[in-house]
């Protein structure tokens, strides 16, 4: 039996115990004459198996009820089942679309608005491309690599939400195969892209990308998801996703070098998604490639923290004077309120 808000789905089974009941018939017994095993007749009254058309023929010899009779009961029954675990479902997902920032979702368009809350789900499981939401705590369907400044299970759901988002983007974006080679070839390109401004880098970055089989999507900052990129496999192509709210040049740099760096470094696709591990290599390969530890102390044994200093290590290396802050912020060298007029500031339109 199960029940639910509106339904009650009893099986057959239980007509059939009624019966044996009132004729002091045992299920040992029972099963005898119906030339069925013991375990079967069990799973029968316990709604455990389908009671078919030839059951219920055996039904209407030994019990001498109609074989129609038990046809329809099993009808009823299979019918109120699927309604009844479909209501709880809805009232389990109605809860679970509560963590989900909804109102931001649609006010961005990925969603239509509404308030009513089984519309909701409803609209929340086609957006996912799941019949229920709680499979989207099922890691064989969300496997992202991804980089964030805290992690709460609000901020889970967010990620969730940004990163369908950016896989419905990208299956309108057409890349070639996957060449890990060819992308780590192209990182020197696209690290000197960062002297450039946002719409510039922009449209190269992305054909560069990709030509080496991975969809670059920029997509608007989801309120308490501490998001700043995502990597992750949608069917033959790799999806990286960027924030594109107002961003300095040094996060935006370091996000995106820290989600190509799990594309290189093989993170991507994992069954259980990125560990604690492969992240702290991402950021590792990140910072290397923008600014090698070498030259860094190289830099600053022979130069005092000064604005034209910064700039000139800045054009030696190539990047932009900003990401040299950033890192230099970020080791600890400098406060994070000092030499933040030399950061860029991009705003990037999606």
């Amino acid at each position: 039996m199960l029940r639910s808000s509106s339904f009650i789905a009893t099986p057959p089974g239980a007509t059939i115990k009624e019966q044996l009941n009132d004729r002091s018939m045992s299920q040992k017994e029972f099963a005898a004459r119906m030339d069925l095993s013991q375990k079967h007749i069990s799973k029968l009254i316990n709604g455990e198996v389908q009671l078919t058309a030839d059951v219920a023929v055996r039904l209407e010899i030994v019990l001498g009820v109609p074989a129609r009779f038990w046809n329809n009961l099993e009808a009823i029954y299979r019918e109120k089942l699927i309604k009844a675990e479909a209501e709880n479902a809805m009232e389990t997902d109605e809860e679970l679309a509560k963590q989900l920032p909804y109102s931001e979702m649609a006010n961005f368009g990925w969603i239509p608005a509404t308030k009513d809350s089984k519309e909701k789900v409803v609209y929340l499981r086609k957006y996912f491309e799941v019949v229920d939401l709680h499979l989207l705590g099922d890691s064989q369907i969300t496997k992202i690599a991804c980089r964030r400044l805290a992690v709460t299970e609000k901020s889970d759901f967010a990620l969730m939400a940004w990163a369908q988002q950016a896989k419905l983007c990208a299956r309108n974006i057409s890349t070639e195969a996957l060449d890990v080679k060819g992308l780590k070839k192209a990182i020197p390109e696209i690290r000197e892209m960062s002297a450039l401004k946002a719409e510039e880098f922009c449209p190269r970055i992305k054909k560069l990308l990709a030509d080496n089989g991975v969809a670059l999507v920029f997509l608007p900052h989801l309120k308490g998801s501490f998001l700043q990129g995502a990597t992750f496999m949608d069917r033959n192509k790799i999806v990286l996703g960027l924030t594109a709210r107002g961003k300095d040049a040094d996060r935006f740099w370091f996000s995106l070098f820290h989600e190509l760096a799990h594309i290189i470094l093989g993170h991507v696709g994992k069954a259980d998604g990125t560990t604690e591990d492969d992240e702290n290599k991402a950021n590792q390969w990140a910072a290397d490639v923008l600014i090698p530890q070498e030259h860094l102390n190289e830099f600053l044994s022979k130069n005092s923290l000064t604005d034209a200093n910064i700039r000139k290590f800045a054009e030696q290396e190539n990047i932009a004077p900003g990401i040299v802050v950033g890192r230099l912020q970020n080791d600890g060298f400098i406060t994070h309120n000092m030499m933040n007029d030399l950061k860029a500031h991009y705003e990037i339109a999606v």
